[in-house]
């Protein structure tokens, strides 16, 4: 992927990975769109930053990405990048019975947005030089955090659709897949200063390397997920799995 001269909408980009990964990218020399709910949110992340513009889009709405999807194109013709970052966390009890709103709201934001919004910018990307697909996943699409079944399992579904989005647009599109581990971001109450996770500018840092190599990796994978990433093909699925998840209730408190 080139990294200066594009332009890039990056959904989710008012704050957490999103943000960070607007500010370097427009460090770089590209024209950066930040897409998201919250307007007051995406207007402090491209505050004093004039490369940055800002867009609202609800990704629970199939009418309002498309909507956004004919906004965006009419006012950015050029663009020739997409991150689909937007995504939330919901802690689910799998043990009884309860109100699946939070399941299915996870669904639509995390694995309906990303499909509705590449399906509506595919063709106009497809005709674009230089053309890029980012979809964030997560370590927990490799080994699942049990109190985030549904979350788990929509970046499950975006690892594979990413692998057949990959194989439909080669040389048309280049698809890349980042991995995050658990990062210091908002993603859930508390995750900011939680310990053991990994700072958020120091992912950043990584990444943003990752994506200045030639070629750029498929995937990016920061050291720290290699061990969720990598756990079934080294044969310790099942000890990672364990470690995982009391790790991250001890980090929890």
């Amino acid at each position: 992927m080139k990294t200066n001269g594009n332009t890039i909408l990056i959904t989710g980009g008012g704050s957490g990975i999103g943000e960070a990964l607007a500010h370097h990218f427009h460090d770089l020399g590209n024209k950066v769109i930040i897409a998201g709910r919250r307007l007051d949110a995406l207007e402090r992340a491209a505050e004093g930053r004039p490369g940055i513009a800002v867009m609202q889009l609800d990704v629970e709405s199939a009418e309002g990405v498309e909507d956004f999807a004919r906004r965006v194109l009419a006012e950015h013709p050029e663009l020739n990048v997409l991150v689909n970052n937007a995504g939330i966390m919901r802690f689910e009890a799998l043990d009884t019975r309860r109100d699946l709103a939070d399941a299915e709201a996870t669904i639509t934001t995390n694995l309906l947005g990303p499909i509705r919004l590449t399906n509506a910018l595919v063709d106009h990307l497809a005709a674009q030089a230089d053309a890029a697909i980012v979809n964030v996943s997560s370590g927990l699409a490799y080994v699942p955090l049990v109190d985030t079944p549904t979350y788990n399992a929509t970046k499950a579904a975006i690892h594979s659709y990413t692998v057949s989005l990959r194989e439909a647009l080669r040389g048309k599109v280049e698809v890349i897949e980042l991995v995050p581990p658990a990062v210091q971001t908002g993603l859930t109450p508390g995750q900011e200063s939680r310990p053991g996770y990994l700072p958020l500018e120091d992912f950043i840092d990584e990444v943003m390397a990752l994506f200045g190599q030639q070629p750029t990796p498929a995937e990016i994978l920061v050291e720290r997920v290699k061990f969720l990433r990598n756990a079934e093909a080294e044969g310790r699925f099942e000890a990672t799995l364990a470690q995982l998840n009391q790790s991250a209730r001890e980090a929890r408190g």
